[in-house]
């Protein structure tokens, strides 16, 4: 345990995605510092697991985004630099709309249109591809022909957990203190200090980052907490089917082919040069991480096939080598909420990412150590 008598200059509690970074940039500053989590991460638990996850300039969730996923990048290339880790690799990505109906997606209306519209302002590049030219190049996919195809080539996608467990290393290697498996059972005041209470003691800090995930709800007054939706979400990795060559060297992608936000579904390289991971998304709400259900069943699957991939994807087997469960922390606008908790000016809170987040947490990480660090 740390030392009682301590007063640490600031605290982060929660160190998935944007804990990590923050506490990563935290530790460069000369403060003293402690990172907490309630499990030992990376971990299999949070939001920030299985394997791979898509990054892209181009955000059609808002145009505001795009300063930070062009800062995220610069950082991951600085980490990769210093350490000589992989987090980040640039595939291409392409972002297919069927064209049948409006698809919105995050809260963004027409985000095929959006996410052109900011690539062509924040000179992010690209082409714009026909549905015969996709064919072409990327035979997997079978998009009607009244579809369009936006192509970036800076995208890619990133490795989550070799993505935390690098920035913990590095904050520790410049001497900021971590504690695992280890609650925050409370906040409270004590003074000028906030007090963090753990079943193990106390911990006092001047400031905190609460950046817990969905575990945000164990510390939001009982108004607050129906703004924040956990959303149960699924990974599948399918075979690759025999004969169908290149899905090593394909993008990462996104489809969107309806009106609704879960008539989606989004996919990456294989890595194994065997199975392709691919997903859609879930609105369902659930009202706490703990009430998660965390298996898969055949029938989750067999609806996946069905509603997802039959039709649409070429070159993949009706065979789940596994299917991983983590979970969103939504917003009604999908938008990141960044504030001082309730009552507790010196606690900032930074949730949710609503299933965005991750390709922004490194510059996200940065900018917040700033904001905790004045004066």
């Amino acid at each position: 345990m740390t030392n009682p008598n301590m007063i640490y200059d600031v605290v982060v509690i929660g160190l998935g995605a944007v804990g990590s970074a923050a506490l990563f940039q935290l530790s460069k500053s000369g403060k003293n510092v402690l990172g907490i989590d309630r499990y030992d991460p990376p971990h299999t638990l949070g939001s920030s697991h299985g394997e791979t996850r898509i990054t892209r300039l181009a955000v059609g969730e808002g145009e505001d985004y795009v300063a930070l996923a062009k800062r995220s990048h610069e950082i991951w290339r600085e980490i990769e630099a210093e350490t000589g880790v992989e987090i980040m690799t640039t595939t291409s990505g392409i972002l297919l709309d069927s064209g049948t109906q409006p698809w919105a997606k995050h809260g963004s209306e027409g985000f095929w249109d959006r996410t052109v519209s900011f690539a062509k302002r924040q000179a992010v590049s690209h082409e714009i591809l026909s549905p015969k030219s996709l064919k072409s190049r990327f035979p997997a996919f079978h998009l009607e022909p009244s579809g369009k195809v936006y192509l970036e080539h800076q995208a890619g996608f990133l490795r989550p957990e070799l993505a935390i467990k690098t920035q913990l290393e590095l904050a520790r290697k410049n001497g900021a203190h971590i504690l695992v498996n280890m609650p925050v059972e409370e906040l409270g005041k004590n003074g000028e200090s906030i007090l963090i209470r753990t079943r193990e003691g106390e911990i006092f800090a001047r400031k905190v980052l609460l950046s817990a995930g969905g575990w945000i709800k164990d510390f939001l007054p009982e108004e607050e907490k129906t703004k924040y939706k956990i959303c149960r979400q699924v990974l599948h990795w399918l075979e690759i089917e025999e004969g169908f060559t290149g899905w090593k060297g394909y993008p990462v992608w996104m489809w969107g082919y309806g009106s609704e936000p879960e008539n989606f579904i989004y996919g990456f390289p294989s890595l194994d040069g065997m199975t392709v991971k691919m997903a859609t998304e879930s609105f369902i709400e659930i009202q706490h991480p703990k009430y998660l259900n965390r298996e898969v069943s055949p029938k989750e699957q067999e609806a996946f096939w069905r509603d997802k991939v039959e039709g649409k994807i070429q070159g993949l087997k009706r065979a789940f080598v596994k299917s991983v469960v983590c979970f969103y922390t939504v917003t009604v606008d999908a938008r990141f909420i960044i504030k001082p908790l309730e009552e507790m000016e010196n606690v900032l809170l930074v949730s949710a990412c609503s299933g965005h987040g991750f390709k922004h947490s490194a510059a996200l990480g940065e900018r917040l150590a700033k904001e905790l660090i004045k004066g």
